[in-house]
C-alpha cells in the first residue's frame, strides 16, 4: 500500500512551485511586523471562519462578542430567527456595542455613550444630540458582516470576498450528515507562544505524529494517512481504531479552511479550532467540541486525550517559532509524501501577499 499518497484535484497556482520542488515558506513571515498588522486586518477578516456555536446566540436577542483578526464583530439572533452580524465598533466614536455576550438584549446599545441600534443595525437613539445640526439618525448604521449558519456552527467574515458556498460545497459533499445530529458540548481555548501560522503548519501534516503524538499515532492509521487538496481547503483522512475509549472505530477527517478553521471529525464527534492571532509570536486556539447522541459519553477522555495532543502540539510549535526567529534558519525541502497540505496552504499565503505587495 502505498504510504502518504496525496490527491490533489485540480489546484495549482502558475506562480508556486510544484510540490516535489518545493520549499517552506520564508521565516520573515512568522516574524514580520508588516507581515502581521496585514494578516490581522486585512487578510484574516475577509475570510470565512468559524466563530461560535449557533446555540450561543439560539434566542432572540442573544449577543455574541468576537474577533476576525484585528476587527471587533458582533452576531446577534433576531426575532425572526435570522443572524445578523456588524462591527463592533459604534459609529459615534467606536465604542463597543458589547463587551462581552449577552442573553436576551433588546437592543444593542454602545456601551460608551449609550447610542442605541436595532438588530438590523439602523440608529434607533441618541441622546443628547438633539442640538446637532443636521443630524439625521436614518442615515446611521452599524456597518454589517456576512454570517452564515451552518450544521449547528456559525461562520463569518468581513468585507468583500468569497461566498460561503463557494467555499464549503465540496467539504459539504465529503461530510454529508454525519455530522447532522451532533449537539455542541463544550469549549477550551489554549494559548500558544508562536506566530499562529506555526501552528497551522503544524496541523497541516501528518508527518510529525509518530515523533510529537505517539499516543494518537496508535489510534489513527498513519500508514495510510491521505490527503486531499480543494481550492481553499484540504483535507487528512485516515482509519481510526482506539483502544483508549477516546474515539469510536471509523475515519478521521481533519479539515482545514483557509484562512485559519478546522473541522477535525471522527465518528460521533465533531472538534472545530479557529486559530486568532493575538500577537507576532502568540495565538489563542478555540475549541469547541460536538458530540452525537450517546456518544457524549466519550466526551471526558475525548477532552482529556485532546488535551495532551494539543499540549504535544504547543510544545513543538514554541521551538518552532523559535527556530523561525533565530535568524539561521532556511527554508527547507517540503516532503511531496507528507506535507501537500502545507504546500498548499503556503501557497494561498503567497498568493495573498503577492496582491498586498508583501512578497
Amino acid at each position: 500500500m502505498q504510504i502518504g499518497i496525496s490527491r490533489h484535484h485540480s489546484f495549482m497556482r502558475d506562480s508556486a512551485k510544484p510540490l516535489k520542488s518545493a520549499t517552506a515558506l520564508d521565516p520573515k513571515y512568522y516574524i514580520n511586523s508588516d507581515t502581521y498588522h496585514h494578516e490581522v486586518n486585512k487578510m484574516i477578516p475577509k475570510g470565512w471562519q468559524i466563530v461560535a456555536p449557533a446555540q450561543s446566540v439560539g434566542g432572540s436577542g442573544d449577543v455574541i462578542a468576537r474577533t476576525l483578526g484585528d476587527i471587533p464583530i458582533i452576531i446577534v439572533r433576531s426575532p425572526s430567527g435570522a443572524l445578523n452580524g456588524f462591527y463592533n465598533i459604534c459609529p459615534h466614536r467606536a465604542g463597543p456595542l458589547a463587551m462581552c455576550d449577552k442573553r436576551g438584549a433588546k437592543r444593542l446599545r454602545c456601551a460608551y455613550h449609550g447610542w442605541a441600534y436595532d438588530f438590523d443595525g439602523q440608529l434607533k437613539s441618541a441622546p443628547e444630540m438633539n442640538e446637532a445640526e443636521d443630524f439625521d439618525a436614518s442615515a446611521i448604521q452599524l456597518t454589517p458582516i456576512n454570517v452564515k449558519e451552518w450544521h449547528g456552527m456559525i461562520f463569518a467574515k468581513a468585507g468583500d470576498g468569497l461566498e460561503f458556498d463557494t467555499v464549503i460545497a465540496e467539504i459539504d459533499q465529503i461530510v454529508g450528515a454525519q455530522i447532522d445530529d451532533m449537539v455542541y458540548h463544550s469549549s477550551i481555548a489554549y494559548d500558544v507562544n508562536a506566530n499562529w501560522k506555526v501552528y497551522i503548519d503544524n496541523y497541516l501534516e501528518g508527518y510529525h505524529l509518530p515523533f510529537v503524538h505517539p499516543s494518537l499515532t496508535q489510534a489513527v492509521d498513519y500508514s495510510v494517512y491521505i490527503t486531499e487538496l480543494g481550492k481553499y481547503w484540504s483535507l487528512q483522512r485516515a482509519p481510526v481504531d482506539d483502544e483508549t475509549g477516546a474515539y469510536e472505530s471509523g475515519e478521521a477527517l481533519y479539515f482545514f479552511i483557509y484562512p485559519n478553521t478546522m473541522l477535525n471529525i471522527m465518528p460521533g464527534r465533531l472538534q472545530t479550532n479557529r486559530v486568532v492571532p493575538t500577537g507576532i509570536n502568540r495565538c489563542t486556539v478555540e475549541f469547541d467540541f460536538y458530540y452525537s447522541p450517546g456518544v457524549e459519553r466519550r466526551a471526558p477522555a475525548d477532552i482529556e486525550f485532546s488535551e495532551q495532543v494539543q499540549e504535544e502540539d504547543r510544545l513543538i510549535c514554541e521551538h518552532v517559532q523559535k527556530g523561525l526567529a533565530s535568524g539561521v534558519y532556511s527554508p527547507g525541502r517540503l516532503s511531496p509524501a507528507r506535507e501537500s497540505g502545507v504546500w498548499h496552504w503556503q501557497n494561498l499565503l503567497r498568493a495573498d501577499y503577492l496582491n498586498a505587495d508583501l512578497l
